[in-house]
């Protein structure tokens, strides 16, 4: 895979120790895996985690190491853990950890203090199906909900993530690696953002939805999911490697099982921000350059913002503002898609906060032209409802590489055309999302990429 030297930063220079560490203690080989086991009794539990690992990939060293996380923890009293793991041979970055297998297996977690070696029994063997296919990760969410049922779902797909992105695929682009969610790079198949929905409609609503994914916190995508998950839990900017604090938050969850959908959310991204907060992980940040964000958001409040939305830059585009625009395009605090050789001033980068743009266009708005005032108020109103309203918790740490601070990270990423390049080529799918479809969002997009960057 031939990742942006950025991205290659975070999968590997900022796992704990190093990644040489990292690589070498997953290099060890373990027995096979035990034959699948039956699934247990059916029995109601207060939540079920299921987590779909896409380790066909890359990053198959760290898929293996998170599966080790959650035993940590494993399943108790009230909790079940079940994960369907990915992972193949010959890709960069291959290991031979645990038996060295191919394929895909599901897995009943189960507590273990072994950090190298996957002790939760073996539920099933599946073959090879494809982790890009979204009916393949509706099939695991049905199945997890049939044989471990509980009162509450959290689901997690684990993997890396794009955005709203659906980039050109393998044999059409040399750039084939990077694309929306869960890419298997045997098939070179991965879930496209209009595919992110039918997961849900086809294995029906959860209460709690994850990416570990870069880039997957964005309004784009979280109008695609807000049908079928009450809380959205994703990061705006490159997640950077050791993921999330699943150790935090699975005792949490454990501690706390009759926690609400939102209760979780909130664990999940406290836990995340005293990970990051520890002083040896300040410093592998600022080693790569990089501020770091996680944030939960309600998932039924996507169409109000929508429409909030819709009204403030209608009256933004009436007021015609275009140097306060224009500053605001400058300074918003913009996310990792290119790296340094590709956009030296993350000024091409065009995923972008969506309450810091506002609050910029609205702070450098001339007073005096005529419908600035309601420009402004509409701006003030969206975001109080993004603060208040649709961001149930956010966690945002660190600087950039370019010194911006994610202090004005809010919760919510947003596609603003930045400078003219680019990053990465993907298909015009953008008019096709529900979100550009009820906020009209494409439109201001074309008028903002008329406004020079100042």
């Amino acid at each position: 895979m031939k990742l942006p030297t950025a991205i290659l930063l975070a999968l590997f220079a900022t796992h704990p120790a190093s990644a040489g560490t990292a690589l070498d203690s997953l290099s060890v080989l373990a027995p096979e895996a035990p034959a699948a086991a039956p699934a247990p009794k059916a029995e109601l539990k207060e939540w079920t985690v299921m987590v779909y690992m896409n380790g066909k990939s890359n990053i198959e060293p760290f898929a293996l190491t998170d599966l080790n996380r959650f035993e940590t923890a494993g399943s108790g009293p009230n909790v079940n853990i079940v994960a369907e793991i990915g992972r193949s041979k010959g890709l960069d970055n291959d290991t031979t950890a645990d038996g060295d297998w191919a394929g895909v297996r599901r897995y009943f977690v189960t507590k273990d203090a072994d950090p190298d070696h996957i002790a939760s029994p073996l539920l099933a063997d599946l073959g090879s199906p494809d982790m890009g296919d979204w009916k393949e990760a509706a099939a695991f969410v049905k199945w997890a909900k049939a044989a471990y049922p509980a009162k509450k779902y959290a689901f997690v797909i684990w993997d890396h993530g794009w955005g709203w992105l659906d980039p050109v695929k393998p044999g059409q682009n040399p750039m084939d690696d990077e694309k929306s969610i869960s890419h298997d790079f045997v098939t070179g198949n991965y879930i496209g953002t209009r595919q992110m929905g039918k997961i849900f409609r086809e294995a029906g609503k959860v209460d709690l939805y994850v990416s570990m994914a870069c880039f997957m916190q964005m309004a784009e995508v979280a109008y695609e999911i807000k049908d079928g998950a009450d809380v959205i839990v994703g990061a705006e900017e490159v997640i950077q490697l050791p993921s999330l604090n699943w150790e935090g938050f699975l005792a949490a969850l454990a501690a706390d099982p009759g926690a609400s959908p939102e209760k979780a959310g909130v664990y999940l991204v406290d836990t995340f921000k005293e990970m990051y907060s520890r002083p040896e992980m300040q410093d592998l940040l600022q080693q790569g350059g990089y501020g770091t964000q996680l944030s939960a958001i309600r998932g039924a409040k996507m169409r109000g913002l929508a429409a909030r939305l819709k009204t403030w830059y209608q009256l933004a585009m009436a007021a015609d503002d275009r140097a306060a625009l224009a500053r605001a395009k400058a300074e918003v605090v913009r996310f990792e898609i290119g790296d340094p050789s590709t956009d030296p001033d993350k000024r091409v980068a065009f995923y972008g906060d969506l309450s810091h743009f506002v609050e910029l266009a609205g702070r450098y708005a001339d007073k005096a032209r005529p419908g600035a005032g309601k420009a402004a108020a509409a701006g003030r109103s969206l975001n109080r409802f993004i603060a208040s309203e649709l961001v149930i918790r956010n966690a945002a740490l660190g600087k950039d590489r370019t010194g911006k601070d994610f202090s004005s990270v809010k919760g919510l990423a947003i596609n603003i055309p930045g400078k003219p390049g680019t990053l990465i080529e993907y298909y015009p799918t953008y008019d096709r999302l529900f979100f550009a479809q009820d906020s009209g969002w494409g439109e201001f997009m074309k008028y903002l990429d008329a406004i020079e960057n100042r």
